[in-house]
């Protein structure tokens, strides 16, 4: 393994994980405008904390799907067709939830609600499919020497990757309510701790099923036992860190927190992976490995100096960004043409 093709698969994990930290938080949001706000006004105020961030965040992901496509082509074929119909889901979902952000700021009050619940349920559907995805991936899927996926039903939804897909969800979610206690106002800053106090317990229990469940239908502790335990610590401890927080209303260190636990969470899926793409449930041989699943050395070289140029470049913005808008986000009524509230 030559180390630009380690480095390519650490940059996709990374990006990953960007996207997680700052989607993730995007789905919770989306989630409580149906659970946690009590009427338009609230809705509104929800939809305002993400209304300048939320397209951006979503980069991340094209952004983690272009450098697989370039760096690993083989990955991203078997991949991408292998789990064409829950990518299909994926894609609904995040649709649907972009356009409601439009079509909510531009449609008359009473049809406001149809907007509500397509943000809703998309926000829903992207997190839970990703769970469903990654989960059954490193459990393993019927793949042949070429890479071709022939999965079944329920190589795709079983009880360990609806574990992960509710586990991932319910982390976004907090995630998110996190962001509003951060971002807004009483009385949705006692309703986000009052309803952060109630799943943090919830979480717990989860995380207990979704480690007993890795350790059975994976391999994950025979080939790295340490990492895997050690990152199964992280993560408890982060949630914890988290729900003291929120307790404590340390605000700020709660998403912090919340947005870690999401980052050590594909830390977990990747160093679990490693040095595979893909796992094969029939045969360890037809396995995709980083070794003879990346693009050439030239392309990598090229790929690293690009990346290495315009990253911190893309960093910097994001940092201005959220400095720009790191206030909180009254209650009043606030409308601007295309923002969606």
């Amino acid at each position: 393994m030559s180390t630009l093709q380690l480095i390519w698969f650490i940059i996709i994990g990374v990006l990953f994980a960007g996207f997680f930290f700052l989607e993730g938080f995007d789905f919770g949001v989306g989630m409580s405008v149906l659970t946690l706000a009590k009427d338009e006004d609230e809705r509104d105020q929800v939809i305002a904390t993400i209304g300048p961030v939320w397209d951006g965040n979503e980069v991340w992901l094209i952004t983690a799907g272009g450098a697989m496509f370039a760096s690993f082509p083989y990955w991203y074929s078997s991949l991408f067709s292998g789990y064409y119909l829950v990518l299909f889901i994926i894609l609904f979902g995040l649709i649907i939830r972009g356009v409601s952000f439009e079509f909510r700021g531009k449609t008359s009050p009473e049809k406001k609600n149809i907007w509500n619940w397509t943000l809703g349920v998309g926000s829903f559907l992207v997190p839970f499919m990703f769970g469903i995805m990654f989960i059954s991936l490193v459990q393993g899927v019927p793949m042949d020497a070429h890479g071709n996926v022939w999965a079944g039903f329920t190589d795709y939804v079983n009880l360990f990757s609806v574990v992960g897909g509710v586990a991932l969800t319910l982390l976004a979610y907090l995630h998110g309510l996190n962001y509003i206690g951060l971002k807004t106002e009483w009385p949705l800053r006692g309703r986000v701790k009052k309803y952060a106090e109630i799943l943090y317990p919830v979480l717990y229990v989860g995380l207990v099923v979704f480690a007993v469940l890795l350790y059975f239908k994976t391999d994950f502790f025979e080939r790295h036992f340490a990492a895997t335990l050690s990152l199964l610590v992280v993560i408890v401890l982060l949630s914890v860190s988290a729900h003291i927080s929120v307790i404590k209303n340390n605000e700020g260190w709660a998403f912090a927190a919340s947005g870690l636990t999401l980052v050590s969470l594909v830390a977990l899926l990747f160093q679990g992976l490693f040095p595979r793409l893909m796992i094969s449930s029939t045969k360890a041989a037809n396995d995709l490995l980083i070794t003879n699943s990346s693009s050439s050395p030239y392309t990598l070289k090229v790929m690293t100096i690009v990346v290495c140029t315009f990253l911190p470049l893309v960093l910097l913005y994001i940092g201005w960004t959220y400095y720009i808008f790191r206030k909180r986000v009254t209650g009043k009524k606030i409308k601007h043409e295309g923002s969606g509230y």
